[in-house]
């Protein structure tokens, strides 16, 4: 016994799950993590982590986990290949299809998982340099690139993502968001409870508008009720009352901005008397939030997910962003501040052109957003013959058939492909479905930084660095992706960013390390990588930082840093009224007529539980134990009796592309008219995930439409919550319900 404890090793790390990026202390015996708890002297976080992050080996350790390169045969079964077979015949394949169909007919997905990393995004972004490829998709087009878009169009770069003050706001209104459960987007805020509760107890006004009375409104603030998908009329009368109470800051939008003008002329109409009809939120309260907002010193409103994925989310976020600036908190103590990180990466992006693209879609003709097309249009691409038709997809850190719009479609287009090549941890769904399943190491195998945005960006609450080596090694032939990406752009014959140099660099010291450490398989030295990285951007080395086990913090966040000085708009000046966001704008009416027709119908929304993460957690069985193991439709007890409905039965929920069959709960805390549905779930043909494709999930995700006409027209983002559906209670008999499922 005494034998073992000695073998018992604690790491300091941070959790690299979602934005937050929690300090842990991670206990490991025989290359095997044993425990994990939040580290109670880290500088950022304060002993704070969620259930997640504190179970998450136990999905790293599970018995699916991918240790080797599997290739699809011809029955559809999976058998394990060498590496260099795998990159050689992915490499042939390319060079094919790159010389018959052009660069384009090669795409990439690269999903939420790769963005939790600094090399990975690096070395699959250099990879579709090399190749010449503009076929980028990504997960952010189902959740955020309404702030990106929006964000390049009024501030000129599209990660200036301005985030609330929260230790100095004294107003701070919440739109669309649960911070208690999904943590804060685009900002590193542990243990948001307690954020809340100081904000309150000193004294300030929290205000949360959301369909749900969430967990994050029963811990703090004042909540409202707001009819889903109408986020955007919200906006437009409370901007109309910050001007009709004087709320604008005159001289601020002199100096500092353009199109005021047009912005009163937008919203003249837009009055709360007017709103309330479909928005459900009174004059009376609106009025009351607008004057809070105008009288504290310092103040912010605040949106997430249920505004970015309502179907007017980048119209939604433009007028958020003009009314924390003209009301003079953009860029202010308390209000709404722009971070800067280990450099001014807003500047550098807009020098060198990085994610600035503005090329059009070949279907559809929506321009890219952060340098990649909408996930929305990837069945169309593939489906559609022509010019620069998808033939090859790389999926990398993503699972698209499950958190894309009309993945019964995707999954038929998948089928089409001439290569589909996935890189993760597991073999999920889209996995089931491609031609090589490459294994990838997960986060505790790597060493690391804080991702990459935080790290550049500064997107902190509380600004700080750290560095973490890997806690433990891979197993079997578990490789990070960076040396995939190098290996596959030798194979392919195009160097790795379209450099010979970097290629010839990078390889070399492939090659080298491989050597030195002797290792089974290729491999890239990624300390030292990061190391480089530090150094470029001026800081200490990485072995100096990962010696301050609990992080160290890094200058605060300055407001009055953003303005002028970092807008990269021509003049320098925060742009209120875009054009395109304008015109736009002129098909408000039609979207307010259509409220105003449908008010009597269901309108679906997500919900999420504290226990996942998306689909990630679903083959964790902990996680799904209790009770736990499908996901359910939520109505409000009102709801429930009109439609005659008990605890558990069974209900068909149809849209305009689909229809589910769920059982049903009630939850008093919902809105009326309003269906909740978790979404993530839906693993039943799922190769590799062997307990989560036990469960009984359905994936909601069906019932979202997908296609250029169905996309939000700035940003390129599917409509994934505020959907109307139809609700009714199922017919047919209890087997045959459950057998759809």
């Amino acid at each position: 016994m005494q034998q073992d404890q000695k073998d018992i090793k604690t790491h300091h790390t941070f959790c690299r799950i979602c934005e937050s990026l929690c300090g842990l202390e991670v206990q490991t015996q025989n290359n095997r993590v044993i425990a994990i708890k939040p580290n109670e002297n880290h500088v950022a976080t304060d002993g704070f982590s969620c259930v997640k992050g504190l179970y998450q080996h136990e999905m790293y350790q599970s018995p699916d986990r991918l240790k080797y390169p599997l290739k699809r045969q011809e029955d559809g079964s999976y058998a394990r290949v060498s590496w260099p077979q795998a990159i050689k015949e992915i490499g042939d394949k390319v060079k094919q299809l790159h010389k018959d169909d052009g660069a384009d007919a090669i795409g990439m997905y690269v999903g939420t998982a790769a963005g939790f990393s600094v090399l990975h995004p690096v070395f699959a972004q250099g990879f579709m340099t090399g190749l010449g490829s503009k076929s980028m998709y990504s997960s952010s087009t189902q959740d955020c690139s309404n702030k990106f878009a929006v964000s390049k169009l009024v501030y000129g770069f599209p990660f200036t993502l301005p985030f609330p003050d929260l230790d100095q706001t004294n107003c701070l209104i919440i739109v669309g968001a649960n911070p208690i459960v999904s943590k804060w987007s685009f900002l590193q805020v542990p243990n948001p409870s307690k954020k809340l509760k100081n904000l309150e107890r000193r004294g300030g006004k929290l205000y949360i508008i959301d369909p749900r009375k969430t967990e994050t409104a029963r811990v703090a603030g004042n909540h409202f009720f707001i009819r889903p998908s109408t986020d955007v009329f919200f906006y437009l009368s409370f901007l109309h009352e910050l001007i009709n109470q004087n709320g604008v800051d005159k001289q601020f939008v002199q100096d500092h901005t353009v199109g005021m003008d047009s912005i009163k002329d937008l919203v003249k109409d837009w009055s709360p008397e007017k709103t309330e009809e479909v928005t459900q939120i009174q004059a009376s309260d609106l009025k009351e939030m607008v004057r809070d907002y105008i009288q504290a010193d310092g103040a912010a409103l605040y949106c997430s997910t249920g505004v970015n994925m309502g179907g007017n989310g980048s119209l939604a976020f433009w007028l958020q962003e003009v009314i924390n600036a003209v009301s003079g908190n953009l860029d202010r103590k308390g209000g709404t501040l722009v971070g800067k990180g280990v450099m001014d990466f807003i500047k550098f992006g807009v020098k060198n052109g990085i994610l600035m693209r503005t090329d059009k879609s070949r279907v559809g003709g929506m321009t890219s957003v952060n340098d990649a097309f909408p996930g929305g249009l990837l069945a169309d691409e593939i489906l559609t013959p022509g010019e620069g038709q998808l033939k090859a997809l790389f999926v990398t850190g993503g699972n698209p058939l499950i958190t894309m719009p009309n993945s019964e479609k995707l999954k038929k287009a998948f089928q089409k492909l001439e290569l589909l090549v996935t890189l993760d941890i597991y073999q999920n769904e889209t996995s089931s479905e491609a031609h090589y399943v490459l294994p990838c190491t997960d986060p505790l195998q790597r060493p690391d930084l804080p991702f990459i945005f935080p790290l550049m960006l500064g997107l902190q609450q509380k600004p700080y660095i750290q560095a973490t080596k890997a806690v433990v090694d891979p197993e079997g032939e578990q490789r990070d992706e960076s040396s995939i990406y190098l290996d596959l752009a030798r194979a392919s014959g195009m160097p790795l960013f379209g450099s010979k140099m970097a290629q010839s660099f990078f390889t070399g010291i492939q090659q080298y390390h491989t050597r030195k450490n002797k290792k089974d398989f290729p491999t890239l030295p990624q300390e030292a990588l990061l190391n480089g990285l530090l150094r470029l951007t001026r800081q200490s080395s990485f072995k100096k930082i990962q010696k301050h086990k609990d992080g160290i913090l890094s200058k605060g966040h300055n407001p009055g840093s953003f303005i002028p000085e970092r807008v990269m708009t021509p003049g320098k000046k925060v742009c209120l009224a875009p054009e395109s966001l304008l015109e736009q704008s002129k098909k408000l009416e039609l979207h307010f007529e259509n409220e105003r027709i449908n008010a009597h119908r269901f309108k679906l929304i997500t919900k999420r539980a504290v226990t996942t993460h998306n689909s990630w957690t679903h083959n964790i069985e902990r996680m799904t134990s209790k009770g736990r193991a499908t996901n359910y439709a939520y109505l409000h007890p009102s709801d429930m009796e009109d439609l005659n409905l008990k605890e558990m039965d069974l209900i068909d929920v149809g849209s305009e592309t689909a229809s589910i069959r769920i059982a049903v709960k009630s939850l008093s805390t919902l809105m009326p008219k309003t269906i909740a549905v978790p979404h993530g779930w839906g693993h039943q043909h799922a190769k590799g995930l062997n307990h989560a494709n036990k469960t009984a999930g359905v994936n909601v995700n069906i019932l979202a439409a997908d296609g250029p006409d169905r996309l939000d027209k700035i940003s390129g983002m599917a409509h994934l919550t505020g959907i109307i559906v139809d609700v009714k209670a199922a017919e047919g008999t209890l087997q045959a319900t459950w057998s759809g499922i």
